[in-house]
């Protein structure tokens, strides 16, 4: 897909992604997220994220959330583990209204302490909701231990504890060292020239105060494998097993892609999925999932079943990994697992605020945007070879780590 990239003075990029529709699709990414908090502030980055709706210099509340809706048009954000993303989709005439929009809540939130007081009751609602959910909690509870000791083991949302005790000073410090303008990506997909992006970005982003203090990031450690039971008053076990695995800047990334979409991936004829779910009916929900970060990944295989059941499950999965190790692919196989995936891709690229934060990301990890041939060249230039290699050391069972809620026996 076409697409252009206009940098502003003080480093704010902005791309331009030409769409005939009549909808549009924004956002504004900031290279910062929960590995970047300090100790003890677990979930100060998705905080700042739920304040910034909250009131900015000229805007109130209500002001802030009905620009956009007024129009029709859906605006969000999210936080993750190395990001910030507030996005939005509107129809065209409304590109001035949401980068203006963009632009008062990121760099104009004035963070009332009130409002702060509020928004913490609202996030513990949030994480009490969560933890009520073991197929989800468990991620985090892994993750803890996968990277025990290291931020990216922190909960996004962050504890009680951290999240009753955070400060307007805690807020305004943590932007200032993490909100770099050098690494903030203002993306836009829509049926407009480079003309109006840039001079639609450089009225809104242009005046931001250069902000591009030094980044350290630490690469976690890895650790000992280890096998981790925890009792709940849960009606199902839920496991999850995994390590890490390659960064986004690894080239084994591509196999590994590859490999995880083969074994669990999306779709119901994965390996997992056939052997677990169909033909022994012992799984409602089983996947495997690589998410490649910065420095390091996780590559992880989540099941939930009764407790009866997850000794077989266990034992099931087992046995897919060695097999896969001793019968590599053959050609044919190989060829019919980068069919699958290539064509999921593209039918990916339908889902467009996806695809402009999945570009706007690459910009900031990669500075440049892969076509989508490019990746589908990568894809098909897997080898055998390259699927064993990785196969045997990331689907190493003597190094997975095994992770467990089990019900609390009657």
């Amino acid at each position: 897909m076409e697409y252009n990239v206009h940098t502003l003075p003080n480093g704010i990029r902005l791309l331009h992604v030409p769409a005939a529709s009549a909808i549009s699709h924004a956002c504004i990414i900031v290279n910062t997220g929960s590995r970047d908090e300090p100790e003890g502030k677990a979930g100060l980055a998705h905080f700042i994220e739920h304040l910034i709706f909250k009131r900015t210099e000229k805007r109130s509340t209500n002001q802030i959330l009905n620009r956009l809706e007024s129009v029709g048009a859906d605006l969000n954000a999210y936080t993750t583990k190395e990001y910030t993303c507030v996005h939005a989709s509107f129809l065209n005439p409304y590109l001035d209204r949401t980068l203006d929009l963009f632009n008062d809540i990121l760099f104009h939130s004035t963070f009332p302490e009130e409002e702060m007081d509020k928004e913490k009751s609202v996030i513990l609602d949030e994480i009490s909701s969560y933890l009520d959910q073991p197929e989800e909690a468990i991620n985090d509870d892994f993750e803890d231990m996968l990277f025990a000791g290291h931020a990216l083991g922190n909960n996004i949302l962050g504890t009680t504890e951290t999240v009753q005790h955070f400060t307007r000073a805690d807020v305004i410090n943590f932007r200032k060292a993490n909100y770099r303008t050098n690494e903030i990506v203002v993306a836009v997909l829509g049926n407009y020239n480079l003309n109006k992006i840039v001079n639609n970005g450089s009225k809104h982003f242009a005046d931001v105060e250069m902000n591009n203090p030094n980044k350290v990031r630490v690469k976690p450690a890895i650790l000992p494998p280890s096998n981790t039971t925890i009792y709940k008053p849960i009606m199902q076990a839920h496991c999850i097993l995994g390590t890490q695995a390659y960064s986004t800047h690894q080239t084994q990334k591509v196999p590994l892609m590859l490999l995880n979409n083969y074994f669990g991936g999306n779709g119901m004829s994965s390996v997992l999925n056939l052997q677990i779910r169909e033909k022994y009916g012992i799984a409602y929900t089983i996947e495997s999932n690589f998410s490649p970060l910065s420095d390091t990944g996780i590559f992880s295989i989540y099941f939930g079943t009764d407790k009866e059941k997850q000794a077989k499950a266990l034992s099931l999965i087992f046995k897919e990994i060695k097999k896969l190790r001793d019968q590599p692919l053959n050609d044919l196989q190989l060829q019919k697992a980068k069919n699958k995936f290539i064509g999921q891709i593209a039918l990916g690229e339908e889902n467009r605020i996806g695809l402009i934060i999945s570009m706007a990301k690459s910009l900031i990890d990669h500075n440049k945007i892969d076509s989508l041939e490019n990746v589908f060249e990568k894809i098909n230039a897997v080898t055998t070879r390259q699927m064993i290699e990785v196969t045997d050391e990331i689907l190493n069972i003597e190094q997975l780590n095994v992770f467990t809620f089990c019900p609390i026996a009657e």
